[in-house]
């Protein structure tokens, strides 16, 4: 038997997308796996609050925007953070962060296409983000488009061997294909490359499931 599945992959893009991204993607599928969500504190209620209430005054600035999607996104509320993204962008057409962060955002939504097409553009502009890269082959990935998504991946840690996205990805594919030692090499350059990091605890919890799965057969 398998001690990963497909839902343990998507668990685990959902985990990537708490380390990499400045929001959280699927927060709520995340909190289950691990444990009920923090209530929201009086202060970050009233950011999202204050902010709203400034983008109701004006629409125009793309800080208020940004940052107010970015807190939807936190509160596990991608279809308001589409809304106010996709104003951001309008703002600033050519903030590639921004492009990518709209594509999470649809992503969170259970829309890939749209995501994956958002993470198209940011890369359009900045074709060396390797967050935007890790993005774009997880949602493929998930997706079923497996050779595009490990391509894409392989490329990506052949430009720049320091990608600790690339590594926390690449291992969560190798252990969906039941490659178990790849699997455990890659997220042990995780560990190497980024030690203490919230990326590298994940990881290490992930090597000791396989670890021990694998001396047991």
């Amino acid at each position: 038997m398998k001690p990963y599945r497909r839902a343990s992959l998507v668990a685990g893009i959902a985990v990537f997308a708490a380390f990499f991204s400045p929001f959280t993607i699927g927060a709520a599928a995340a909190a289950e796996s691990k444990k009920a969500a923090a209530p929201k504190t009086p202060a970050v209620v009233d950011s999202v609050a204050m902010l709203e209430r400034a983008v109701a005054r004006d629409s125009s600035k793309f800080d208020n925007l940004y940052r107010l999607g970015l807190l939807y996104m936190e509160h596990d509320k991608p279809a308001e953070a589409i809304q106010v993204l996709s104003r951001a962008v309008r703002v600033k057409p050519k903030d590639a962060r921004a492009l990518a962060d709209l594509g999470s955002a649809f992503d969170a939504a259970g829309k890939s296409d749209e995501a994956q097409a958002w993470y198209r553009k940011s890369l359009e502009l900045a074709p060396d983000d390797s967050v935007a890269i890790c993005r774009l082959a997880s949602s493929l990935y998930v997706q079923s488009k497996y050779s595009e998504a490990v391509s894409m991946l392989r490329t990506l840690l052949a430009n720049k061997p320091g990608s600790v996205c690339g590594y926390f990805i690449m291992g969560e594919a190798f252990a969906d294909a039941g490659i178990y030692r790849e699997a455990i090499r890659m997220w042990k350059k995780v560990v190497e490359i980024s030690p203490g990091s919230q990326e590298a605890v994940s990881a290490k919890e992930s090597i000791d499931v396989l670890e021990k799965f694998i001396k047991g057969q």
